[in-house]
């Protein structure tokens, strides 16, 4: 897609059609004038469009204007107006526009900013992109666009780069999440990291079954002697221009290509999404790409255990107890709770690597979703103050994420007779007690636990956005590493 500004008047931009925006419950009049403003304020009257979020209405051959469409798209409460909300209106329109066949769009903003431009430009791309990539008939019905264009000064073009780099990062991210495992096994995934890092100047080292085993990362390799699929230990490596950093990032994503958990085994019922449990890897892979881009002052590693979690005469048994990479041993009580005994062996590497901060974000419970549905992500810490770090850049970037307790009682759940810890409490808590669990991995660096299982999927298009991955976390890395404090 061709993305541009444009130094032209709203009047004078030819294209199919001229994206305006419009507020809920607005007063007073809208900056455009003549026949366009006594149009939306008919519509109004007729309660033809309320301005409500992703709410969009059309006029052909408006008097006065090139275009031979105004579309005005719905922003909602004009206080609570940020980029995220115009993220969202933008891809709202992008849908609503492209689904008549539309090609070349034009948005005219009343006094663009540098964040209202990247947060546009991200929400075209990510309206644009449909989970349609193995279709064979694809070619007849592609109805993306060919241009979108925002009026504004050109002075203004770091900002359309920048929005450009994060929004294809994000669909780089979904491309991967939406590819079933008969494609995307572990080692694929592998390939995916190497040929990105290798397009963008990243240093990318992949841990084969034989390195890990010589370095005792049991329990990540116990979830992955059920499958034929062999496992690999992803490891990407960012350092600014100057030099590496005394602080250093690290970015550990979960990267289950399939998980039918193991002897423990799923209901087949929905199973079929189970591909989606490398979201998290897939998040970490794609920020990654925009963070070489865009040279964050920070240094930066990406760790992904991608494996596969399968039904298999050689899997694991509810039972068995391993050995993790840092030697604390765990009692396998539950085979379909394995993301967090691959993430644990990585959190350790991270740490041997000489991280000093470290996020990991995981499809890791049901439970999150009980607690949260699909709107936040549950974040969990053992440091405040990072955690406000974290939650600081998530809100910037419109990622809800939501403070789970991890209070030390949890601990209490996790007790074992037979090993150091078991790999689920009870019942109760589920989520808790998974950050419980990893948190005896961080050997006390600042870490944040980011629980995505249910905002990494997409059960139903909506206005913005189409059904499938929603390339969820990708914004809040970037944020947080092109923001950290020098």
């Amino acid at each position: 897609m061709e993305i541009k500004l444009l130094q032209t008047t709203a009047e004078k931009a030819e294209t199919d059609a001229l994206i305006v925006l419009d507020f809920e419950k607005r007063e007073g009049d809208h900056w455009l004038d003549g026949a366009a403003k006594g149009w939306i304020a008919e519509i109004r009257t007729a309660k033809e469009f309320t301005g409500k979020s992703c709410e969009i209405s059309i006029m052909h051959r408006p008097a006065g204007f090139k275009a031979k469409r105004l579309a005005v798209a719905g922003a909602g409460p004009a206080d609570k107006f940020n980029p995220a909300e115009l993220r969202k209106a933008v891809a709202a329109a992008v849908r609503a526009l492209k689904g008549k066949s539309l090609k070349r769009l034009t948005l005219a903003l009343s006094e663009p900013t540098a964040d209202q431009i990247t947060a546009a430009v991200e929400g075209a791309l990510l309206g644009d992109y449909e989970p349609d990539q193995l279709k064979t008939d694809a070619a007849k019905t592609d109805k993306r666009l060919e241009s979108f264009h925002i009026l504004g000064p050109a002075s203004l073009q770091p900002a359309v780069d920048r929005g450009r780099i994060i929004g294809e990062a994000q669909n780089f991210t979904r491309d991967m999440v939406n590819e079933p495992a008969n494609i995307l096994t572990p080692l694929a995934l592998a390939a995916h990291a190497r040929q990105m890092s290798s397009e963008f100047g990243l240093d990318c080292e992949v841990l084969d079954r034989d390195r890990m085993t010589q370095l005792g990362m049991g329990s990540l390799l116990g979830v992955a002697q059920g499958s034929a699929e062999p496992p690999a230990l992803i490891v990407i490596r960012y350092n600014p221009p100057s030099g590496p950093t005394k602080d250093k990032l690290g970015l550990v994503g979960k990267g289950v290509t399939f998980d039918t958990g193991g002897n423990s085994i799923k209901p087949a019922d929905g199973m079929e999404k189970m591909k989606y449990d490398m979201a998290g890897g897939a998040a970490v892979l794609g920020a990654m790409r925009a963070i070489a881009q865009l040279k964050p002052p920070v240094s930066v590693t990406a760790l992904v255990p991608a494996v596969e979690n399968m039904v298999g005469s050689r899997a694991q048994r509810p039972g068995d107890i391993v050995t993790s990479l840092n030697g604390k041993t765990i009692e396998v009580l539950n085979t379909d709770a394995e993301g967090r005994l691959i993430l644990v062996d990585a959190i350790t590497y991270a740490i041997r690597l000489g991280c000093t901060h470290l996020v990991d974000a995981a499809t890791l419970t049901g439970a999150i979703v009980v607690a949260l549905g699909h709107i936040h992500i549950g974040a969990f810490t053992n440091n405040e103050a990072f955690l406000a770090q974290v939650m600081s850049s998530a809100k910037a970037e419109g990622e809800r994420m939501w403070q789970m307790p991890l209070d030390d009682d949890y601990k209490d759940y996790l007790k074992s007779p037979f090993a150091d810890l078991p790999n689920i409490g009870g019942r109760w808590g589920g989520a808790i007690t998974a950050a419980m669990f990893l948190k005896e991995f961080t050997e006390d660096k600042p870490w944040v636990h980011l629980d995505i299982a249910g905002t990494a999927w997409v059960d139903d298009a909506k206005p913005f956005t189409a059904k499938g991955p929603s390339g969820v976390g990708v914004r809040t890395f970037v944020n947080l590493a092109t923001n950290w404090p020098t």
